[in-house]
């Protein structure tokens, strides 16, 4: 593809360098030109141009500079992150890491949803995925996991869908010192509000009380404990990202490997521990594979 046809005509001299591929396969770029930087996604999934506006005009998207439909391509600002994962890991900023997702969470399901936006279906997602694990040499638990999410029925909705970010994960979240905003709006759709907050909650591994915390900063007061349709979603999206991670590995040409125990596979707290000392590289297929055995794991713990 063309790249510099993806850059508004005023930028089309720049020089662009490969940042990243992410799970989803689009291609991020980091764009200089004039003493100034930007991020170019190239992706396969078409571009809501009216929703990207949309979250960047609440402030909890970088602001876009330049969006083409027609190649799938939008330009952001460059945020410079501060490494939202260091913040949220130190016991000195992890109190205000989780207040700041709080907040932006509750800014994000306050946008509009947009006319004729279709709901996401996580339970669907999750039996698709498990669905094409079927074949794969996986452990027993993985399978397990899943079929236990699928025949938890899901409690009542207390809260109305909204807009939402459906894949809060550290590595979309970024930190620029003062601000928290999310990155790759590929999948954002109509969803229980539950579901973003429950999936930061897995990732972060927080406990009950940390959860509550989280939802403090989301609704402005502390639950006496995290509600029932927080716990559902917790224990669903932990065995929904841990069956996409495995799914992932396996098309990157991960073999896969049947012999693994639930005890005997490290939970969230080691692999971030081996990631760190740099044991563990996300980016390969054997990273991605532990990191899809870990989050398995917690959905029995959640």
């Amino acid at each position: 593809m063309d790249l510099q046809a993806c850059l508004p005509a005023e930028l089309r001299h720049a020089t662009i360098t490969k940042i990243a591929a992410g799970m989803s396969g689009a291609g991020v770029y980091k764009v200089e030109a004039d003493g100034a930087a930007f991020v170019l996604k190239v992706s396969d999934a078409p571009i809501d141009a009216p929703l990207r506006e949309a979250v960047a005009r609440a402030g909890v998207a970088p602001r876009v500079v330049h969006i083409d439909p027609a190649r799938n391509a939008v330009v952001t600002e460059l945020v410079v992150d501060r490494s939202f994962p260091a913040v949220a890991a130190s016991p000195e900023t992890r109190a205000r890491a989780i207040a700041e997702v709080g907040a932006v969470l509750r800014r994000l399901h306050a946008v509009p949803i947009p006319a004729g936006a279709v709901p996401a279906d996580p339970r669907a997602l999750l039996g698709r995925l498990l669905a094409s694990l079927a074949d794969a040499l996986v452990p027993s638990f993985v399978r397990d996991a899943a079929a236990r999410a699928l025949a938890e029925p899901a409690p009542p909705a207390e809260r109305a869908i909204v807009l939402s970010h459906n894949d809060v994960n550290p590595s979309n979240l970024v930190w620029d010192g003062e601000r928290v905003l999310l990155l790759d709006w590929d999948t954002a759709a109509p969803n229980d509000p539950m579901y973003d907050v429950a999936t930061i909650a897995v990732f972060l591994r927080l406990d009950d009380a940390g959860a509550c915390a989280l939802l403090e900063a989301y609704d402005g007061a502390a639950p006496p404990a995290p509600p029932a349709a927080f716990v559902y979603w917790r224990r669903l999206v932990a065995a929904l990202c841990g069956s996409a991670f495995l799914h992932v590995a396996r098309q990157m040409g991960h073999p896969g490997r049947a012999d693994a125990t639930l005890a005997s596979t490290l939970d969230l707290a080691g692999l971030y521990a081996q990631m760190r000392s740099g044991a563990v590289a996300i980016a390969t297929a054997e990273g991605r594979w532990l990191f899809g055995l870990a989050l398995i794991k917690a959905s029995f713990a959640a």
